[in-house]
């Protein structure tokens, strides 16, 4: 019974590594080819026709923060620096209790101001609003906190005046031409293109001075430089194709951009969600589907957010197990769309996909590394079987890392410096050994929280934006 047993598990996990590489591959073909037609587009498509033209549609940048001492002046004097001609930029201080108020304060000269505040989304009390004297596009609102960054979108969306909004996290930083290239794809086709979403880079170690971006480097820390290799993956090649297909599930929720309306007609965001940025996307593509109205979601790879990523083990296990958290919740409450009709690709693909390659991941790579040990001690694991594994398992996947960090240098060249690229391409090897497996740990970890019903967040350590490049 125990050698059947094994022999099932391990060809099973063999099968479900192929299958997941292979679907990998395909991503990474269409991203190759929607990457090169982005450029064409992007070049016949000029930028500063947005940027002069009266028609461009205004936009509301929030930005929740939540004990964001060290890197509040710099996000907002970078939000602030935004190439666009409409910006409205609303800073929601979500119940800091260190000197986060008090920076703004200081820096933009915050005044109190008396105005009628509309709750049409429900959040924590609003203590006060302030508008900076020195830039009038500038509102800051203090409220409470219930420990959630989605009920402090709502907070900050409920002042917005602009037909779209951007939400950006705190501790990030904006290209100045982020919101001109992000918009692309929206301008080309306003009534279809509902949200479009950029991609997220490693700030690391990389120069920011007021709040601007003067210099790209690789991290120095290898925990660092193999989340650029991740980060780089999930982006150029799972985001983009996936965009292509019309069966994105996810925007960032560091840089992203929605129609207003639409987000306030599903009800902002979730408040008791884990991962806000996944359940936002999958409840607008519940509620355009179950109207049927025709939509796009978009991606475009190079309006560029540039965010800290967590430099230690303990900080980097915590994110990681909260994505997963976010990542069940999600599948979890939107189960009913699974294989109907009505919800079309999403529910026939896309979500499936999720459930089987993403959430159960660590379940099934965990288990697999469990019976391949167990058969090895029991002398039932056949050598054949253990060189497959490792040529599927762990080369086929390395290529495909590697691929990623190459569609990076040939398309958009960020990092300039030979010895950085070789330096991403030798973490390509690693990222799947030994690093991988810990990752399936952490994000095991999630899983286990969640069904104990632990959703809370837990802090991450950050060096803040203007160390970033000491």
């Amino acid at each position: 019974m125990m050698p059947r047993f094994l022999e099932w598990a391990n060809n099973g996990l063999f099968l479900y590594y192929v299958t997941c590489n292979l679907i990998y591959l395909s991503l990474l073909l269409v991203a190759f080819y929607t990457s090169a037609r982005h450029q064409r587009r992007l070049q016949s498509y000029r930028l500063d026709w947005i940027k002069s033209s009266p028609l461009s549609p205004p936009i509301t940048v929030l930005g929740p923060a939540h004990n964001e001492q060290k890197s509040i002046r710099a996000s907002v004097r970078s939000l602030l620096s935004l190439d666009y001609p409409q910006v409205e930029v609303i800073v929601i201080n979500d119940g800091s209790n260190d000197g986060t108020l008090n920076e703004l304060k200081e820096e933009f000269e915050l005044r109190q101001m008396n105005a009628l505040y509309i709750q049409e989304l429900k959040s924590a009390p609003v203590k006060a609003l302030y508008r900076s004297v020195r830039d009038p596009r500038l509102l800051v609102i203090d409220k409470d906190s219930i420990g959630s960054k989605a009920d402090a979108i709502n907070a900050g969306l409920n002042a917005a005046t602009s037909p779209y909004m951007c939400v950006v996290d705190a501790d990030s930083v904006l290209e100045p031409d982020a919101l001109l290239r992000i918009m692309v794809p929206v301008l080309s086709d306003p009534k279809q293109v509902i949200g479009a979403g950029g991609i997220v880079r490693v700030l690391n170690a990389s120069g920011v001075k007021g709040g601007r971006l003067q210099q790209v480097l690789l991290p120095r820390k290898g925990i660092e430089v193999v989340q650029v290799v991740e980060y780089l993956r999930a982006f150029l090649i799972g985001r983009e194709a996936w965009a292509q297909m019309n069966m994105l599930m996810i925007i960032s929720g560091a840089f992203g951009v929605f129609r207003t309306d639409l987000v306030r007609a599903v009800g902002g965001y979730r408040a008791d969600t884990v991962g806000e940025d996944i359940d936002l996307v999958t409840r607008l593509h519940r509620y355009l589907l179950e109207r049927n109205q025709k939509y796009r979601i978009q991606f475009v790879p190079d309006p560029v957010c540039w965010t800290e990523v967590p430099s230690d083990l303990r900080s980097l296990a915590r994110q990681r197990a909260r994505w997963q958290k976010g990542l069940f919740d999600v599948l979890w409450r939107n189960r009913d769309m699974m294989f109907r009709r009505r919800y079309g690709r999403i529910g026939g693909f896309a979500l499936p996909y999720l459930w089987l390659f993403e959430l159960f991941a660590p379940v099934v790579e965990i288990g697999g590394i469990f019976t391949i040990a167990l058969a090895a001690v029991l002398g039932m694991l056949s050598r054949e079987f253990f060189l497959q594994f490792l040529l599927f398992g762990y080369a086929f996947a390395t290529v495909i890392s590697i691929g990623s960090v190459l569609q990076e240098e040939l398309t958009y060249k960020r990092y300039n410096d030979w010895k950085d690229v070789a330096r991403l391409i030798g973490c390509c090897f690693l990222e799947h050994f030994p690093y991988r497996q810990m990752h399936m740990f952490w994000r095991l970890q999630g899983l286990w929280q969640y069904l104990r019903g632990d959703t809370s967040w837990k802090p991450l350590k950050r060096r803040g934006m203007e160390s970033a490049g000491t």
